[in-house]
């Protein structure tokens, strides 16, 4: 039987778990003996075709920063975004995709990974959650699913802790910031809701200290500290290092050296603290709309749990003990708890989709595990109803599946077309909470035949479902003649990987060596 496998792609940082014999997640540490991998790609220069990945890459660059990669998360599902290597352009979805087979070659050393679950963080939209499991299809993987990060922390920690009521999950990370509410009584797990921010995390944290680096050189010297590529590689890598002193320390001393000369500068956290307090800010905010979904008061929340390496800064758990009263738990680790429960997933999702491929003791050990997720965005369509006060026609977007219900689900409306003669019909999939098109993502786009020679209002039924391992599908059926169109979400659309292309540059990127 193949390995269970939960993989967290982290913008910073990646983790790889797997199940054990009698169904416990495990982290599996990489061929440098670490339990966690840097998120980073480097392009070698002088050997031809080599990439490394992880600390290699990390340390290799600052020698030719045009030829590295960090932080590739936040670009994922971006179509324009592209990166020229010796004229070959990377996609997101490509170089996460190296990321991705470095884990796998290093986890396979004792046995074959493949059935995977990755995370991503909750409020990734459509195509950025498809861009992932492309990516890991890419990488060689067979993904079974994908699980927002903060749900799959919870999951660990409800199955190692004896917890009951009402939790929330606060995962500040490297790129991201999550903030779940669930109720969980033993190992059943249902999700209330889930908010967050895709471009707010630690990399934010670093520009913060960065800032505070250049002006502190500006007064010593009246001249700028970084002045190219180079210069900036190096002090995002000495800022990420200031950012971890100052959660253990109160100041921290630095010589910078710049065109102008050296300068020594002192940082203390009181500094950093007032730098990032917007940044925090914004977790607040979301804090309280999470709530306000959740119908839910402060006193509601029994216990706060911190996911994320963010999270170790004093200031969080400060802010939050102010909040809630009570200090916030850090009962798993908070740099591997997200991989850890992705495995479980994993095991939850193979039983359920193939009991017969799960071996027994995985079977029992997952037994009593029980989870309810949710619905992260509300879906609807495009359509053009009679105004009653006006007659006229009206655009607006027509939500079908409403946020925060819980999964799997279905739903239909039915609509009608516009038209006497009408041969076709323009459909979009949206993603969004707005009855104004305008305010919503169209996720897909697609052209519904139709038959010639009917009079106008002929209904449409339109059906959406969304599955427990967030995967959508559309289902669109023309009642009169039975035609039907059906979209699995984005394949084609978007400047999004069809299958087939998936297949083309698997097969090449499957000679590419990762070291």
């Amino acid at each position: 039987m193949n390995t269970i496998a939960g993989i967290d792609l982290g913008t910073t940082f990646s983790a790889l778990a797997r199940l054990n014999g009698i169904g416990r997640p495990e982290i599996v540490p990489n061929s440098e003996g670490e339990r966690i991998t840097p998120s980073a790609v480097y392009f070698e220069e002088e050997e031809a075709g080599a990439i490394r990945v992880g600390l290699e890459a990390v340390n290799c660059r600052q020698l030719n920063p045009e030829r590295a990669v960090r932080w590739i998360k936040r670009h994922m599902g971006d179509q324009d975004w592209k990166k020229d290597i010796d004229g070959r352009d990377w996609t997101p979805q490509e170089i996460s995709s190296l990321i991705l087979k470095k884990i796998k070659q290093d986890g396979s050393i004792e046995s074959a990974i493949n059935d995977v679950v990755i995370s991503v963080p909750a409020h990734f939209d459509e195509a950025r959650r498809k861009a992932t499991m492309d990516a890991g299809t890419l990488a060689g993987l067979n993904v079974i699913g994908i699980i927002n990060e903060p749900v799959a922390a919870a999951l660990y920690y409800a199955t190692t802790q004896a917890v009951k009521g009402r939790v929330l999950v606060y995962d500040l990370g490297g790129g991201t910031f999550d903030v779940t509410i669930l109720d969980i009584d033993g190992q059943q797990m249902d999700i209330i809701c889930n908010q967050g921010d895709h471009a707010l995390g630690g990399v934010d944290f670093d520009k913060k200290i960065i800032e505070l680096l250049e002006d502190a050189y500006r007064q010593e010297h009246d001249a700028e500290l970084i002045e190219n590529e180079q210069d900036r590689a190096k002090y995002e890598d000495e800022a990420e290092d200031v950012k971890k002193t100052l959660s253990r320390r109160n100041s921290v001393r630095k010589i910078l050296y710049g065109s102008a000369g050296s300068a020594r500068v002192e940082i203390t956290r009181e500094q950093y603290e007032k730098a990032i307090e917007p940044l925090i800010a914004r977790t607040e905010i979301l804090i309280e709309v999470a709530l306000e979904e959740a119908k839910s008061k402060v006193s509601d929340i029994q216990k706060v749990l911190l996911v994320g390496g963010s999270t170790r800064m004093p200031m969080v758990r400060q802010k939050l003990a102010e909040k809630f009263g009570f200090e916030p738990e850090v009962a798993v680790n908070v740099d591997e708890c997200v991989a850890l429960g992705a495995a479980i997933h994993a095991g939850l999702t193979r039983m359920r989709e193939n009991p017969k491929k799960v071996a027994a003791g995985i079977a029992a050990g997952l037994k009593e595990v029980r989870l309810k997720d949710v619905c992260n965005h509300s879906y609807g369509t495009i359509c053009a109803p009679v105004d009653e006060e006006t007659g006229q026609h009206v655009i607006r977007n027509s939500i079908i599946l409403q946020k925060n219900t819980p999964l799997p689900c279905e739903a239909t409306q039915t609509f009608y077309t516009m038209a006497d003669g009408q041969t076709e019909l323009q459909v979009s999939i949206t993603q969004g909470e707005d009855e104004d098109p305008d305010f919503v993502n169209k996720i897909a786009t697609e052209v519904f035949e139709l038959p010639a020679d009917r009079p106008a209002n002929q209904p449409i039924h339109v059906q959406y479902s969304y599955d427990a391992n967030q995967r959508m599908h559309c289902r669109f059926l023309d009642e009169g003649s039975g035609r039907t169109l059906e979209v699995e979400f984005c394949a084609g659309q978007g400047g999004q990987m069809t299958k087939t292309e998936i297949q083309q540059v698997a097969e090449e990127l499957d000679s590419v060596k990762v070291q």
